[in-house]
């Protein structure tokens, strides 16, 4: 990175910095994909935190001429982006996700699960949102599924589980940010074994699925994320084996399981080629996230049971 120049010449404005940072990103060969996918709009997050400028921008107002002091923070926003290879919500604390802003630090993964868009949909058809009334955010890490869920469900609750408590202190901060202590509680359980006797309309997953090779593989960005939210065993289904065994046990007679599993879709359809998995398609980019019922699990309870330390 020595051969990079972090002396903003001749910049001046907000849109300057912005092509400036996403050419040096380019350089610098930096890895997106932590809520922006191009070294432009990495750039924008950056240099819009720093001046305290919403994403929607006016125009006029890209063209705005920086102070110096402004020119200095952006610059060395920039400059730590490349260094320290660290996502950039990491450098200011923060990620969208289903259109609200969410706490976020290296104890957590950076929100940008392809749920969003089934979110957006609130989960039809394949849940009535008027009727569900308990939800479970399993492995929440931030709180971001589940709180965003909440948007979606009018007459829901949901208990935000992880095995971190680290990870619960923020999705607590989370929870606090949105007012939401009478809608959410965050629990430290290792999956379903703090939850004894607790049924769920919506289980709601986004759990480690990471296999070993591509671990061993993850960019420098990747690898800033904490192991504990990413890795899962040789063929990254070790925590979803388990979900799967135990699910039926905590949903209610009309429950759905919703899961991501990403490139370990492979897998799972090789492990349970019998289990009628729905696997949702995205507009917006993204894979490997199923549904399954209640009485679908029940039916194949036996199979999941034998496979679970497969």
């Amino acid at each position: 990175m020595s051969n990079l120049n972090y002396q903003p010449e001749g910049l001046e404005s907000v849109e300057d910095f912005i092509r400036w940072g996403g050419s040096l990103f380019q350089k610098a060969g930096l890895v997106f994909g932590h809520g922006t996918d191009n070294a432009f709009d990495d750039a924008k997050v950056l240099v819009l935190h720093s001046l305290s400028l919403p994403w929607s921008l006016a125009n006029q107002y890209c063209k705005a001429r920086l102070t110096d002091h402004e020119r200095h923070e952006v610059t060395e926003l920039l400059r730590r982006r490349i260094e320290t290879r660290k996502p950039s919500a990491y450098l200011i604390g923060e990620a969208m996700f289903a259109g609200l802003k969410f706490y976020v630090n290296e104890y957590t993964l950076v929100p940008r699960s392809p749920i969003a868009e089934l979110i957006a949909q609130a989960y039809q058809p394949w849940v009535e949102p008027e009727s569900v009334t308990r939800v479970l955010d399993l492995c929440t890490g931030s709180g971001c599924i589940g709180i965003a869920s909440l948007q979606a469900l009018p007459n829901a609750s949901v208990d935000l589980v992880d095995i971190s408590p680290q990870a619960l202190e923020v999705a607590q901060r989370n929870i606090a940010r949105y007012d939401l202590e009478a809608e959410a509680r965050a629990i430290e359980s290792d999956l379903f074994s703090a939850l004894a006797g607790e049924r769920y309309d919506l289980i709601v997953s986004n759990p480690p699925y990471v296999d070993q090779i591509e671990m061993d593989a993850l960019p420098e960005e990747f690898k800033a994320e904490p192991a504990l939210g990413l890795a899962a065993g040789e063929d990254g289904l070790d925590l979803v084996r388990k979900i799967l065994a135990q699910a039926a046990d905590h949903l209610t007679e009309e429950g759905v399981l919703i899961v991501e599993v990403g490139v370990s879709q492979y897998y799972l359809e090789q492990v349970y080629p019998e289990l009628p998995f729905y696997w949702f398609e995205f507009e917006h980019g993204g894979e490997g996230v199923f549904a399954i019922n209640r009485n679908e699990l029940v039916l194949f309870q036996d199979i999941l049971n034998q496979r679970v330390n497969a």
